[in-house]
């Protein structure tokens, strides 16, 4: 086999490029011993692979019309009669570099980018095409790709924001901006970043290595200029010429710090006070100017000194910066008129580095001259706060005003309310006495509150008035029943299983109780065994809607309605009725996860009896009829009879007890000695049995007593007359004589 020497025709081809040393030692590796023959029997030979290739380097971004020539393949057993045909495989063979199957050639058929892969293994082969077998072992290659400056330095962000302190000294950092190069850090300069500032001097400068931004210039002052743009410029190749370069731009803006002292734009100031004000009111203000901002420009006022520091305070105002200069003694035109202050500013929160600047505060003169003057009628107060339920009647008196002439004279006063302020004519007063009663009735949800003027006139003098507020705050009745806070529509898997939770709703009620909102859900009384899905109250003001079967098919019924009766613990006792579209749909794997972790987040009050065997009593709830008025075991059927006879406070059993309802009591309207003395009886009875449990339980006793607010509601008693007889009230009863009053409370028409 024959030995090609190849360095020499890859020196010539590629003289002008830097040749790395791996292909070299690849190809000195590649030596291998094919056989040892003996000449003569004294001489032996070392034979080298029949290999043979002249190029491993190309430069990225080739810009010529030609296709760029790689290098050749070439074996000691190729004759040149075309027996042999030439492979090549690995990164990019076939479509970045392509051979001559005859020849070896081969050539890179596309612009290659260094940035985007900068080294390619490839293996070559060359097979008989005769007999299909490799003439020579499959040897492998490297191809490696040259830089070329074709990549700009690019900073990490367009626009940078910074801040630093005014007053800094020269040096003081700012920020750092970093700008990075695609190119190859280790060929030449081309990933060789500089930093030069283009616009922002002489205030500040930037270090080329690190592009680290600093001050310049000392003693910088916001007052004077708070916002700076910086620009600066990153270039590589060392920042050479013919280097390609970026730039950036980097928002600077100078922080306050408290280096100025407070300065009132005046000396001295007048104000003037009739001798009849009532003590703290406000006379005037005076404000000092601190160019700082914000807690630098906080200031407090004082009194330093004056023959008036004991009749007269200032208050400071923390929204803006002012001092109110109000009235501390009782004023008296005879026996002084005018008053000398002496009132200073200064700054709350100093610096200590700028002290030497001087004194952190200013001082002002302030004249107080005191009026002579007839006075006016003076409220018992500076303000009335009223407070009325919102079912008051008309005509009742909610409050009362009083007012007095601090004149000798004591003349009489009359009293009216400024319709300025009670356009609608809801209230009025009596002129005499000040009562104030209303003449319309009054809606919380509508207007909670009410603010009205009252004026008292001297009845000899009207110019002598006196005004003041009245603020009205109007009560809360129970008088709106609860409904959905927002419309709900979910859906139910075709494949649900009994118990899994499909939503959980929340109410909203217009009334606003002082104890707080409590809300209880139940099915409607026509529908208490819904077939499909569970209601579930979860004692915290929501309702769990829980699957009841299993599975629901859309062909059967696609949508179902579930009607909620909701009512409130307040009294009287409010209830709406909402109706939650569900609709059934076909669930994939992603909805049941979900519905499973909404599931998982529902807290469940856990019950205080849990084993269905407890021997305890408890009290269930059914939502049925009843066996009538003799069947004392389903419900308090007394609740019917009478809906004040309600407790307060019934406590379950079967959970930890809570109040369940909260009701306002209000005066009965019933008295019934013979049922007190029933329940009193009762009560002992229970109080003093010793087989009753430690805790607290309800009896229900449907005992009516001598009559009931409530005639009886059977038609076999009811009188024959000609007459019809009107029972509209029954719609007013609530929703469990509903059916009644669609039976009796029809027209004419209707029970025709």
């Amino acid at each position: 086999m024959r030995t090609y020497h190849c360095l020499p025709l890859f020196i010539w081809t590629y003289m002008f490029h830097t040749i790395d040393a791996i292909p070299f030692q690849e190809k000195a590796n590649s030596e291998r011993i094919v056989g040892l023959t003996e000449d003569d029997g004294k001489t032996l030979h070392r034979t080298k692979r029949g290999w043979m290739w002249n190029q491993f380097f190309l430069l990225e971004e080739y810009t010529g019309t030609d296709t760029q020539y790689v290098g050749k393949l070439h074996t000691d057993q190729d004759k040149g009669d075309g027996n042999l045909k030439y492979i090549l495989t690995g990164d990019g063979a076939g479509s970045l570099f392509v051979i001559d199957e005859n020849t070896g050639d081969i050539h890179a058929a596309k612009k290659l980018d260094r940035e985007e892969k900068s080294l390619y293994v490839l293996r070559a082969k060359a097979i008989d095409r005769k007999t299909g077998r490799q003439v020579e072992p499959e040897s492998e290659f490297i191809i490696k790709i040259h830089d070329i400056n074709d990549n700009e330095p690019k900073f990490t962000k367009d626009l940078y924001t910074a801040s630093v302190p005014e007053m800094s000294g020269v040096g003081t950092s700012v920020i750092q901006v970093t700008a990075t190069d695609a190119d190859d850090a280790n060929y030449g300069n081309s990933a060789k970043v500089v930093y030069s500032i283009l616009q922002g001097q002489p205030y500040f400068s930037v270090d080329p290595e690190s592009g680290i931004i600093k001050t310049a210039l000392p003693d910088m002052s916001r007052e004077n200029r708070e916002q700076y743009q910086v620009v600066i410029q990153a270039k590589d190749m060392g920042g050479q010429m013919g280097g390609l370069s970026g730039t950036t731009t980097v928002n600077i803006t100078l922080t306050d710090v408290n280096n100025n002292p407070p300065r009132f734009p005046q000396s001295t100031y007048q104000f003037y006070s009739p001798e009849s004000v009532p003590l703290g009111t406000h006379l005037g203000r005076i404000k000092a100017n601190d160019p700082d901002v914000g807690e630098n420009a906080e200031m407090e006022y004082s009194i330093a000194e004056g023959d008036g520091a004991d009749m007269f305070d200032v208050v400071t105002d923390k929204d803006t910066q002012e001092g109110i200069i109000t009235v501390k003694q009782n004023l008296d035109y005879e026996n002084k008129m005018l008053y000398t202050l002496k009132v200073d500013a200064s700054n709350t929160h100093p610096d200590p580095r700028f002290l030497y600047l001087g004194p952190f505060k200013d001082t002002a003169v302030v004249k107080i001259s005191v009026e002579d003057m007839d006075e006016p009628p003076v409220f018992s107060k500076i303000f009335y706060l009223i407070e009325v339920d919102e079912d008051v009647k008309e005509g009742s008196i909610i409050g009362q005003v009083t007012a007095y002439d601090p004149d000798a004279m004591n003349n009489l006063i009359k009293y009216s309310v400024d319709r300025h302020s009670d356009m609608d004519r809801i209230f009025s007063i009596h002129s005499e006495n000040g009562s104030i009663f209303t003449l319309k009735p009054l809606d919380r949800e509508s207007t909670p509150w009410h603010n009205i003027t009252i004026t008292a006139t001297e009845i000899n003098n009207s110019k002598q008035s006196s005004r003041i507020p009245v603020f009205i705050r109007i009560l809360d009745i129970n008088d709106h029943a609860p409904e959905f806070a927002m419309y709900y529509e979910t859906f139910v898997c075709e494949n649900a299983k009994p118990g899994q939770l499909i939503q959980t709703v929340s109410v909203m009620d217009k009334d606003d109780p002082p104890r707080g909102h409590k809300f209880f859900f139940e099915p409607v009384p026509e529908f208490p065994l819904n077939p499909n899905f569970t209601i579930v109250d979860n004692k915290d003001n929501t309702a769990g809607i829980m699957t009841r079967k299993d599975g629901y098919s859309r062909n059967k019924m696609s949508t179902y309605l579930l009607p909620i009766l909701i009512f409130d613990n307040d009294y009287p006792i409010q209830s709406s009725t909402g109706t939650l579209t569900i609709r059934v749909c076909a669930c994939d794997n992603q909805v049941l996860v979900v519905l499973f972790a909404a599931l998982k987040r529902q807290r469940k009050k856990e019950p205080l009896i849990i084993s269905k065997d407890d021997v305890r009593d408890n009290i269930v709830t059914y939502n049925d009829e009843g066996g009538g008025e003799e069947d004392t075991q389903a419900f308090d059927i007394g609740t019917l009879r009478n809906p004040e006879a309600r407790e307060d406070s019934k406590f379950r059993r079967d959970v930890m007890p809570e109040t369940i309802f909260q009701i306002r009591r209000t005066v009965p309207l019933w008295e019934n000695i013979d049922v007190q003395d029933f329940i009193h009886r009762r009560l002992k009875e229970n109080d003093s049995d010793p087989s009753a449990p430690p805790y607290d339980s309800l009896a229900t006793y449907a005992y009516e007593g001598n009559d009931s607010i409530a005639d009886s509601l059977s038609s076999l008693e009811s009188p024959t007359v000609d007459c019809n007889q009107d029972y509209g009230y029954l719609s007013d009863w609530g929703p469990r004589f509903k059916k009644l009053a669609d039976m009796y409370g029809g027209d004419d028409s209707d029970r025709d």
